[in-house]
């Protein structure tokens, strides 16, 4: 029986003593081979110890681990489910979670989660701390796996104030990654660091999983810290290097970063949002060009990719769809859009998820006869080049973070005092944006109370960084808020 999804296997055939992860604080290094016994001893352990099988849902709570790669060998030899999920999240959204997937086992890193946390644990017992062992002796652990099956189920915040579970199998990994390589270039020869957390599908899937599935080297960080990274793509001679505008900016406002020479990187890859030319222009000048693109959970997530050499002259472009991707803009009398015409992007291929996990409604909202509807309104210029015009359902990023205004006022909501409430993004030097809470009460009411409210039942970066009291919340003739108008009047105020 043979399981062409264990990409380890294949490579500790070929290439056995080839370093294939680094952790960046510690030094450890795992080869091809030690990757693929350690995976073969933590399949074995699972099964063993709790009855894990193929389908099982495992929830991963964590910092970036080595670990977390050893368990993603194990799903690809088992065809476990991984349910990785934000350790910086609240505990009732970390339940709500856990227990929407109804994970059989949920791992969490002793020194970056509290597990004490959880309260309605016995949805998904056991709960315990990561596995930290390498068994050379393991045999060969084997499943029988089929493309459509998941490996992970990825959450995304909601547009109805829940997360949503994106079923992300083995055939959009394998897409993902041939896109990706195709695009970016790369190959067994690459070397490059992750510092995106795990918990997004950016940290799995820009570029951890395509750079392992081509036989690269990852260096793998715990989290950001813009003077490390710095070093570290100097030391260790790199490639490629993807990052977040805010991240960039960070790094580049760092004291040594005129002096630090990394012109001997290919390009810089960013995600998450646009980056602004001021940026772009700093990096260029030290050699480096930039890459940008646009991605989603549920299709990839790399998607479209602009050139080095268009940064520039294309600035906001998303660039074209990757190789195997397919796109079309559809207008509001659900034809295909003509150029500079505005619509809804959808995507097609062979990357696109099956659904969302137990939610029939969200995924035949969201899918069209194999087209996935993003709900982010695009256009495609005179040349192909695709700009995004609005983004999704009113989501801001703050930094690097998508946030979601309906999930923050279904909190806000909830709380005895507040009426109405309202929140949207607005730009921030530091983060990129950050939200801005508009509220209604019902009684005397002060911004330091709702803010330690928020505390208790949001994740930091949602947490509005503005709370107003006005008297009302003005609303179209349907009786919806008018978000446009009241982000508007809002900063018309502002500056």
């Amino acid at each position: 029986m043979v399981n062409n999804f264990d990409w380890f296997l294949k490579w500790a055939t070929y290439t056995p003593q080839k370093v294939a992860v680094k952790d960046a604080a510690t030094g450890k290094e795992l080869t091809y081979g030690q990757l693929n016994s350690a995976s073969n001893g933590i399949a074995k352990y699972l099964r063993d110890k709790y009855g894990l099988e193929k389908g099982d849902r495992v929830g991963i709570i964590a910092e970036n681990d080595l670990t977390q790669v050893l368990l993603f060998g194990a799903a690809q030899k088992m065809g476990l489910v991984l349910v990785p999920i934000n350790y910086r999240l609240a505990p009732e959204e970390v339940e709500y979670m856990l227990g929407d997937a109804e994970c059989h086992l949920v791992l969490y890193g002793e020194t970056s989660y509290d597990v004490h946390q959880i309260k309605h644990k016995a949805t998904y017992e056991p709960i315990a701390p990561f596995i930290h062992f390498i068994d050379d002796e393991a045999p060969l652990y084997s499943e029988q796996l089929d493309e459509d099956d998941a490996i992970f189920i990825l959450y995304t915040s909601g547009t109805t104030g829940f997360p949503k579970g994106t079923l992300y199998t083995h055939k959009m990994l394998f897409w993902n990654s041939v896109n990706t390589a195709l695009s970016l270039i790369i190959s067994s020869n690459t070397r490059t660091l992750n510092c995106m957390p795990l918990f997004h599908t950016g940290g799995w899937n820009v570029l951890l999983t395509p750079v392992l599935h081509h036989g690269g080297t990852i260096i793998l960080f715990r989290k950001f810290d813009a003077a490390t990274v710095l070093d570290a793509i100097v030391e260790e001679k790199l490639d490629l290097f993807m990052a977040v505008p805010t991240m960039l900016k960070m790094m580049a406002e760092l004291p040594q970063f005129e002096n630090t020479d990394i012109s001997f990187l290919n390009y810089i890859i960013v995600g998450g949002e646009s980056m602004p030319i001021g940026l772009i222009k700093k990096f260029h000048k030290k050699g480096v060009p930039i890459r940008q693109g646009y991605g989603l959970t549920e299709a990839g997530p790399n998607l479209t990719s602009l050139h080095q050499s268009e940064a520039e002259r294309k600035q906001g472009s998303i660039g074209k769809p990757n190789f195997y991707v397919e796109i079309k803009i559809v207008n509001e009398e659900g034809k295909e859009a003509e150029s500079n015409e505005s619509g809804e992007l959808w995507i097609g291929g062979p990357n696109v998820t099956p659904g969302y996990w137990k939610n029939a409604e969200a995924t035949y909202e969201a899918k069209h006869e194999g087209w996935l509807k993003t709900g982010d309104v695009a256009k495609m210029d005179e040349d192909g080049f695709l700009y995004i015009v609005d983004r999704k359902k009113h989501m801001y990023i703050s930094g690097g973070e998508n946030v979601y205004p309906v999930e923050v006022e279904r909190v806000l909501l909830q709380h005895e005092k507040i009426k109405e409430a309202v929140v949207f993004g607005v730009p921030h030097e530091k983060w990129g944006e950050c939200g801005v809470a508009l509220l209604v009460v019902n009684d005397t009411v002060t911004q330091a109370e709702i803010l330690e409210y928020c505390r208790l039942k949001l994740a930091k970066f949602k947490i509005p960084s503005e709370i107003h009291f006005i008297e009302s919340i003005p609303k179209n003739d349907t009786g919806k808020i008018n978000r446009k108008k009241l982000k508007s009047d809002f900063m018309a105020k502002v500056h």
